[in-house]
């Protein structure tokens, strides 16, 4: 039984008037509620009992609490509702007592809301005692009554037989182990009938978190068997291929489910028709079903938050392949948490939400556990990772985590799909080997990582230790405890255990693109433990650079000085021998480095027709092919190599052998997307999990706080004797690494340091001859500071106080001359010489042309009241004394434009003074103000000043250089700095300076050759050894021996060690000169409105930046500039310039409406390198993409850059090297690169939009280059969604090559209240070459009218009438009176064999694509009259959601520059009208068969029919499906009428009917109507080859779809017709197309017989009979015209319209049947045929019938009541024989 007593509730803000609230409890859709109480602060003490019965509490069980105010007059009013989830309850808690629940509100955001419950689950023993001693109260009737409402486990809605409304949600989260490789995985979740598509992903584990609603009205026994189908498709492959898995299940099960729902449930997919192959993959979703009054369940937890006690759903049909991981746990080592605390570790293992944990080890760091974890998995297994973490659990509780590491089965597992073929992959299974250990701060999220990592296995950046463990999978399960001793096993991974002594060298060449940092700063580079300075357990190394000031470079950025003084650092450590691994990795790299390289250039042609595609193509097949028959090192014969090192290495050569059969093959066919799947393939198996080795971490740090960090993984800069392919890829090279901010940490758009380095790491013995870089002497110096105070005048070291005689650089270390000590292996060359550190005396902005000096006069009150001089009268912001603003001189190469003047742009009365009161000791007011009262006494003003560098004097750069290469000096008594620390120093006595100090070097030699580079000798401190002994790797006793006592005594606070600096000396630096071109951005502000405000380009290169002008306000902004940077100092050699240049740095910047400048994007890639003039090739232009933050790639820039190194005789010009243009102050781009402009005019055919949901006046908004213009909006979209003013013209200059031209943004704005807009679509037209057109060449046709417009066009349509009026006729009309059904002109037409032999089949032949009418290449997609451009609200990606369509056309041509030249022919001159919109039409589809349709079935057919969709309509019945056949026949015809284009997409779906499940779409087509009907092609079926000319034609009525146009009166059954055929003899028009239809919804066969007859025309009675008997239901008194005004009511005789004529023309008789003349009471009373009477027929070219007649169009009387049509009349007058007709004109 559960137990709930409601305590009391608390409402805030309280309500006025007092609520009646009440509390409403879910259990198991089960409601109670209690009783009502007054009040804000309501007291229930009220027990609500639940009765389990045989249905125990589970661990997703909860209450759903809802807090609810009976007062309110309508109903009942909602208050706040609240989940109690009841897992603790499961493991045997007595009593859960919540206090203070937060309620919810119906935004699922808390309240101030509270309620107080206690819940119990109780058993029968329970149950009695509480009742004996009636502690809850509650009466017999009570319970008697609840007991009565509790007795079925779930009481579920009477199920009635009315119609009913629910709600089914389904929300998918993410789904794991997807099979397949290369996979784009997309979930199809379809909901009875309707269906729903997530967003296209990459990987096997993707991230989805997408909802989807269906709503239904139905009963609810039938809602109940409706299907809810999830299916997992690979949007990669064809369809058939497409399904990795799926899971049904019907909406009852989820209803009758715990709260009507699905929470967080993981679903095993399967394939239906291979149940056997078992688990394809889980997805994880939350679906549930809502009636009436139901309450949704509230999910409270993270999207992807960690999981516990996660429950499987699959099918009972899949087969369980159970596994058995077993996780040998060795030991640990070097754990470390916090300084100077022994850990007592406790190691947790988590797989699946199951968690086991080892025995603790108490007080030690270097763990021994020798345990066997086993977990039961299912293959494949829900978890991507294992999720190890190192606890510290002194006297077993476990609060802090020393470190975690995760571990992705997928890299160590194989399901078999990497390998096309017979690979079976292999089993988890790891080791025995080390997993590394990390925890404190975390990385930054990143756009550019290549999967979304959850945030539950990320592991932290500091190096915690490392784990030595096994893993070994196993199928069957064997008798062994989950977690058992293996002591005795230890002998067996011994030889995993030896170390080899590493050695890691980094030189630092520069480091530039930093912000403002006050505080000196300098670089820890670590690996492991080993260099990280504040682990005393290590010897300390030299493994920091020397402090170093940022100054600034001029611009906006700041660098770090080193110039020719490189700082170099070299770290020592001990690890395993894995090179065998690494050989392996890196090789790997050299082939996936090469494949990048190559694709990268391939995406960057994006001409398909460019001649140098196919030989990229062919390069990088050569290569590919090259690389993968490069063999892998053998892990068979390795004896260190284990089982996970010998699977993957046999599966990476399989993986290559494939690769390189595949390269063979290539085809040039979808060039990018397949390399991109190979590349993709490759990185699958890239990821090394048995890495020994710790990344080397590179940390800026300040203050001795870690600020920002690098990670370089080990692999890439290992070095091995076996060669350069098996070295890392920057192992003694030069590589440039962007430092990142951890996570929270740093400003936004900001990047800490831009860091050029060259790395090092191998074993010791390998390093005799390392020389980083190329050029360089390497020097050793040991340093201390003197340090002295001003006392009494005296300039001596008794007033220093706490800081030593001799320091450190920070004053904090006492480092005495005498106390100095060489390591072993070096020695001293000379004695302690002074050497002032210059770096360190730079004035931070040495490198700006103008600074701003100020001054604060002081004043104070005195006792009368007035304002006098201060004690200290001139101070600066902080109160610090300065010289009088009288006394400041200028220094020398500066100048001064203008005296001092008082500042006034701030919070200053209008002399300038701000006032407050002095508070002591410094009389310095805390708070200031403009305006003065009685009791302030100190006011100041502030006097400013600008000084500018004189033009004559040498740059900055080389004034710094020269300051920085000034000689030490040799003197005793000279060399010293004044300041205070925390300060800036001086060379030169400041007037308040009390402290001085100067540096002391002396240099350090080694001894002699001992094999190894003397660096990596560099161990220990100089000065002392401190009084704790370090740790030792020799002394460390081994993982396997004896525990010792691992407590030590620890000292109080050792001071750090003292280590000499290591500096690579260049004196000979090389000279550059750097020219980028900058031309243009494109593809800004894709979402966005406004246009970017005054854009400029922002060049930095190393310590130098420039900036463009700014362009005008545009979306694709141009420059069309270059910026040269002269005499660029480099001091690396210029062979290692050439192959590692420095990256050159773009970055765009706007203005806002105030002037502020932002920054957009970023831009990074290195130079063309030139080091001979006489080779240089001038670099085209290319475009690179712009980085916005988190890594998102949206915009591009046009540019390229070279960097062109100085010979002497170049360097002593002051001009650049190589000629610029020079135009408007700026240096242009050289002709040779510029991209050729050209006038052109851009015509813009602006039909509509269509498809665009929750718009009001949208507005279309056309951007090309840095040109744009809108349309007016449209006022009534939702009635007519077409422009006012279809017609744009736009002049721009437009490149005249491709690959340079800007695209054509077409943006979708909506106008909303107050002035509000918004872009609601777009579409990128990327390539213009379609639209281009020469309106002069002979041959050229302009866009045609659609034929709507042709009918208001009368002039153009009579004279057309005229050419093609004459008709003769070669053969008799008997001649063609030959009857031929529909299905023969099919069969001849498809040359079948069942088709009758006949001697008219050519002439009755149709023509039958094999594919859709848009694919016809003739046909132009049909979109001759206006094309569709689907619109998004981002920028289009594969799986982006289309959010409307755009329908227009664009002309581009070119036009003349001079204005006095004739202009081109507008294309769009005449265009129909908009008030023609919308169009009704009537609609008949008819559906002939179905060819090679997909299985659905078991038994590898399907049962097919048909459904047609049309706007709100729908069509088809599943009773009429086709049974057991894959190539049905329909012959079915299905009717409809739309008003186009408010409803223009005919969707035509075929089913597979099933009789027990859902059923199965087997296709979807949709057609463009409006596309049909506009087109110039008339898009209908069964078009003839051949038409008769002649006066009658002989048309077979019923016989099948044909000829549209021609439509006939429907008949409810063709079988009732009377068998005799007739035909219609009407002297039709000479047309282009005819077609035939039928009735709504009717069908047709080959053998069915016509209903109609024979008419001719009898000239004794002037009028119509009938030559043949009449159907039945028909008369022929009910013919009569349909689109005339006057209308005759039997015949078709002496009628009248309105089409313009009032007589028939002069010379024209009738043409009747033979032996017959005319009847002259004909003459006078036909009249001329017009468009304006037939606006339903159409023809792109001519005119629709160039007759003359009087209708075309006639309704006939039925039976049923329904209408159709006949044939339009040939003309019955004919021209008089041997005379030709007159022209004719309207009256």
């Amino acid at each position: 039984m559960l137990r709930l007593i409601v305590e009391s509730a608390k409402i805030e803000p309280p309500l006025s008037p007092p609520p009646r609230p009440c509390v409403a409890v879910n259990f198991r859709d089960t409601k109670k509620k209690t009783r009502v109480v007054e009040g804000n602060e309501p007291i229930w003490n009220e027990t609500l009992i639940w009765h389990l019965r045989n249905r125990p509490l589970e661990n997703d069980s909860f209450l759903q609490v809802v807090l609810l105010d009976m007062g309110s007059k309508k109903k009942e009013r909602f208050i706040g509702l609240a989940t109690v989830l009841l897992e603790p309850l499961v493991k045997r808690t007595e009593v859960l007592y919540v206090k203070g629940l937060i309620l919810l509100n119906h935004s699922m955001k808390p309240t101030d809301c509270t309620v107080t419950l206690q819940v119990a689950q109780m058993t029968n023993q329970d149950i009695e005692k509480t009742w004996d001693e009636d502690l809850l109260g509650i009466s017999a009737r009570e319970a008697a009554r609840q007991k009565l409402m509790a007795l079925s486990p779930t009481l579920h809605r009477v199920q009635c037989s009315k119609p009913q409304h629910f709600q089914v949600r389904v929300k998918v989260y993410e789904a794991r182990q997807l099979m397949g490789n290369n996979i784009k995985p997309v979930v199809k979740v379809i909901i009875g009938s309707q269906q729903h598509h997530t967003r296209i992903k990459m990987g096997n584990n993707p991230f989805f978190n997408e909802i989807f609603f269906q709503n239904f009205y139905e009963v609810p026994s039938k809602f109940f068997d409706e299907i809810i189908s999830i299916q997992v498709m690979n949007s990669s492959v064809l369809r058939y291929n497409a399904e990795i898995g799926r899971f049904q299940t019907d909406i009852g099960f989820i209803y009758h489910s715990p709260g009507h729902a699905l929470l967080r449930k993981w679903l095993g997919l399967c394939l239906p028709n291979k149940p056997i192959s078992g688990v394809r993959g889980y997805l994880k979703v939350t679906i549930c079903v809502l009636g009436v009054g139901d309450q949704a369940p509230v999910d409270q937890k993270l999207p992807y938050g960690a999981e516990k006690d996660i429950q499987i759903i699959k099918s009972t049909r899949v087969p369980i392949h159970a596994a058995y991981l077993q996780f040998f746990i060795y030991c640990a080592e070097d754990l470390h948490l916090k300084k100077h605390h022994l850990v007592s570790p406790v190691l947790e293992v988590e797989l699946i939400g199951e968690k086991l944990q080892t025995n603790m080890q108490a007080l030690t760091d270097n763990p021994i556990w020798n345990q066997i974890l086993t977990f039961q998995i299912q293959l494949p297994c829900l978890s991507s990772y294992i999720k190890f973490r190192v606890l510290d659990c002194p006297r077993n509780d476990c609060q802090n985590e020393i470190g975690t590491v995760s571990l992705s089965l997928n890299q160590i597992s194989s399901t078999g799909e990497e390998i096309e073929g017979m690979y079976s992959g292999f089993l988890p299974c790891f080791g025995p080997s080390f997993l590394i250990l990390h925890g404190g701060k975390r990385a930054a999220f990143s756009m550019r990582e290549k999967d979304c990592v959850p945030d539950s296995v990320k592991d932290g950046l500091a190096y915690r230790g490392r784990l030595f463990m096994e893993l070994i999978t196993k199928i069957k399960s064997q008798q062994e405890f989950w977690i058992k001793d293996i002591s005795r096993e230890v002998a067996r991974i011994e030889k995993h255990q030896n170390r080899l002594r590493y050695g890691l060298c980094v030189v630092f060449l520069s480091c530039t693109l930093m912000p403002s940092f006050k505080d000196l700063i300098q670089f820890e580079v670590s690996i492991g433990h080993y260099g990280n300075k504040t682990d005393t357990n290590y010897k300390p190394l030299v493994s920091t650079t020397q402090y170093s000031p940022v100054i600034y470079d001029g611009n906006i950025y700041h660098y770090v000085p080193w110039y020719n003084t490189k700082p170099v650092v070299a770290v020592t450590s001990n690890w395993e021998d894995i090179s065998f691994r690494m050989k392996c990795l890196n090789l790997l790299h050299v082939t996936r480095d090469r494949l990048k390289a190559n694709l990268d250039t391939l995406k960057s042609l994006r001409n398909p027709k460019d001649p140098a595609l196919l030989q990229q193509w062919e390069k990088l097949l050569r290569e590919l092919v090259e690389d993968c028959k490069r063999p892998l090192p053998c892990m068979t014969d390795q004896p260190k190599a284990n089982i996970l090192d010998k699977e993957k290495w046999q599966l990476r050569n399989l993986l290559l052998k494939e690769l390189a059969e595949k390269a063979k093959n290539a085809k040039p066919r979808d060039m990018v997307a397949t390399v991109e799947g190979w590349l993709h393939r490759l990185d699958a198996v890239l990821p090394e999990p048995q890495m020994g080795f710790p990344d080397v971490m590179i940390w800026l740090m300040a203050r001795e706080q870690r600020v920002a960090y690098a990670r370089v993984p080990a692999h890439t800069i290992l070095f091995s004797p076996a060669g350069s392919l098996h070295s890392g890829r920057f192992c003694g090279k030069i590589q440039s690494l962007l430092l990142q901010y951890p996570e929270g940490e740093g400003e936004k758009d900001t990047v800490p340091a831009h860091l050029r380095v060259c790395m090092w790491l191998g074993n010791v013995m390998d390093s005799q001859h390392l020389q980083l870089p190329r050029q360089g002497s390497i020097v050793v110096y040991a340093e201390t500071y003197e340090n002295q105070a001003k006392y009494k005048d005296q300039w001596g070291p008794q007033g220093l106080h706490r800081c030593p005689n001799f320091s450190d650089v920070t004053g904090h270390k006492a480092l005495p001359k005498t106390n100095f000590k060489a390591p072993t292996g070096w020695h001293w060359q000379d004695n302690w010489k002074i050497e002032p550190q210059r770096r360190l005396l730079l004035d931070t902005d040495i490198n700006k042309s103008q600074v701003l000096e100020e001054v604060y006069e002081n004043q104070d009150r005195d006792a009368t009241g007035a304002w006098v001089p201060a004690e200290i009268p001139n101070t600066d912001l902080d109160g610090q004394p300065v010289e009088a603003r009288e006394n400041v001189k200028c220094p020398p190469g500066w100048h001064f434009k203008k005296n001092w003047t008082v500042e006034l742009n701030h919070a200053v009365d209008s002399e300038g003074w701000e006032y407050g009161v002095g508070i002591p000791p410094s009389g310095m007011p805390r708070v200031w103000s403009s305006v003065e009262k009685t009791y302030h006494s100190r006011r100041r003003r502030r006097w400013v000043r600008l000084r500018f560098r004189d033009p004559e004097k040498p740059s900055q750069e080389q004034e710094t250089l020269s300051f920085l290469q000034q000689q030490g000096l040799a003197k005793e008594d000279e060399g010293w700095e004044y300041g205070t620390f925390g300060s800036k120093f001086h060379l030169d006595p400041q007037p308040h300076s009390e402290f001085r100090r100067r540096c002391w070097h002396r240099r350090l030699v080694p001894n002699h050759d001992k094999g190894i580079a003397p660096i990596f000798l560099l161990e220990g401190s100089l000065v002392r050894d401190l009084k704790f002994n370090y740790k030792k790797e020799e002394e460390k006793p081994g993982v396997w021996g004896q525990f010792r006592d691992s407590w030590r005594e620890r000292p109080e606070e050792p001071l750090p060690a003292n280590m000499p600096f290591i500096y690579c000396l260049i004196n000979k630096p090389h000279y550059y000169q750097l020219l980028c071109y900058i031309y243009q951005a494109r593809n800004l502000l894709s979402n966005q409105i406004l246009t970017f405000q005054g854009p400029f380009i922002r060049v930095i290169f190393l310590n130098h930046s420039q900036r463009t002008q700014a362009a005008g306000s545009s979306a694709a902004p141009i420059w069309a500039q270059t910026l040269i940077f002269q005499h660029l100092l480099l001091y690396e050699n210029p062979q290692d310039t050439k192959e590692s240049p420095p990256l050159l740095v773009l970055e765009l910047w706007q203005r806002d409406s105030q002037g502020k400048e932002s920054l957009w994007g970023r831009s990074m890639w290195p130079p063309v390198v030139w080091l001979d003039l006489q080779d240089r090739i001038l670099p085209p232009l290319r475009w690179h993409p712009l980085v916005k933050d988190l890594g998102e790639e949206e915009s591009e820039i046009l540019a390229s850059c070279e960097l062109i190194l100085e010979t002497e005789k170049l360097r002593e010009k002051q001009l650049p090297i190589l000629s610029v243009p020079w135009k408007n102050g700026v240096y242009t781009l050289p002709r040779s690169i510029q991209p050729t402009q050209r006038k052109m005019a851009i015509e813009i055919l602006a039909w509509g939009l269509r498809g665009m949901k929750k718009v009001r006046y949208p507005q279309l908004l056309v951007e090309c280059g840095e040109e744009s213009l809108k349309t007016e909006p449209i006022q009534d979209f939702q009635t007519n969604p077409n422009f006012p003013e279809p017609i744009l013209f736009l002049m721009v200059f437009m490149p005249t090559e491709e690959a340079y031209a800007s695209p054509l943004t077409v943006k979708v704005v909506d106008n909303q209240d107050y002035g509000q807009q918004s872009v609601v679509g777009q579409a990128n037209i990327d390539f213009l070459q379609p639209y281009f057109c020469d309106p002069w060449a002979q041959d050229y046709v302009p866009p045609q009218l659609p034929t709507l417009a042709e009918r208001k066009h009368h002039q153009e349509i009579l004279e057309h009438l005229y050419r093609k009026f004459w008709y003769k006729s070669s053969k008799d009309e008997d001649e063609f009176e030959h009857e031929v059904d529909w299905w023969s002109k099919l069969f001849w037409a498809t040359a079948d064999d069942r088709s009758l032999k006949y001697k008219y089949k050519d002439y009755f032949a149709i023509k039958v694509y094999d594919c859709e009418l848009e694919a016809v290449p003739a046909f132009q997609g049909l979109q001759d009259f206006c094309q569709t451009f689907k619109l998004y609200q981002e920028q289009p990606k594969v799986d982006s959601p289309v959010v409307g369509e755009f329908k227009g056309l664009f002309r581009i041509y070119p036009f003349p520059e001079n204005p006095e030249a004739p202009k081109p022919p507008r294309q769009f001159l005449v265009w129909p009208s908009r008030e023609d919109f919308p169009q009704q039409c009537l609609v008949r589809v008819y559906v002939v068969r179905g060819i090679n349709l997909q299985p659905q079935d078991y038994n590898g057919l399907c049962d097919p029919y048909v459904m047609v969709k049309l706007g709100e309509t729908k069509l088809g019945s599943r009773d009429t499906y086709r049974p057991n056949t894959l190539d049905p026949i329909f012959g079915t015809m299905f009717e409809l009428t739309c008003n186009i284009p408010l409803e223009k997409d005919l969707e035509i779906q075929l089913y597979d009917f099933d009789l027990i499940s859902a059923d199965d779409e087997i296709g979807t087509t949709v057609i463009d109507l409006e596309n049909r009907l506009l087109s110039g092609f008339e898009a209908r079926c069964g078009l003839s080859k051949s038409y008769c000319q002649a006066c009658l034609s002989h048309i077979p009525a019923g016989q099948g779809p044909s000829v549209g146009g021609i439509r006939c009166p429907p008949a409810t059954s063709w079988s009732a017709v009377p068998s005799r055929k007739g035909c219609l003899r009407l002297c039709t028009a000479l047309r282009k197309t005819l077609s035939y239809t039928t009735g709504k919804n009717s069908s047709w066969k080959a053998s069915s017989p016509s209903p109609f007859t024979c008419l001719v025309w009898d000239p004794r009675k002037n009028a119509w009979r009938c030559t043949s008997c009449t159907p039945r239901g028909w008369s022929l008194s009910t013919w009569r015209p349909a689109h005339c005004t006057v209308r005759a009511s039997r015949a078709l005789t002496r009628e009248r319209c309105n089409c313009g004529w009032t007589s028939s023309p002069r010379s024209w008789g009738l043409q009747a049947p033979k032996s017959t003349s005319a009847p002259e009471s004909l003459n006078g009373e036909w009249q001329p045929f017009s468009h304006a009477c037939v606006p339903q027929l159409r023809s792109p070219r001519t005119p629709l019938c160039s007759v003359l007649s009087c209708s075309n169009s006639f309704s006939a009387g039925t039976r049923g009541g329904s209408s159709g049509s006949f044939p339009p009349l040939k003309p019955l007058i004919q021209p008089e024989h041997g005379r030709q007709p007159p022209p004719v004109s309207p009256p």
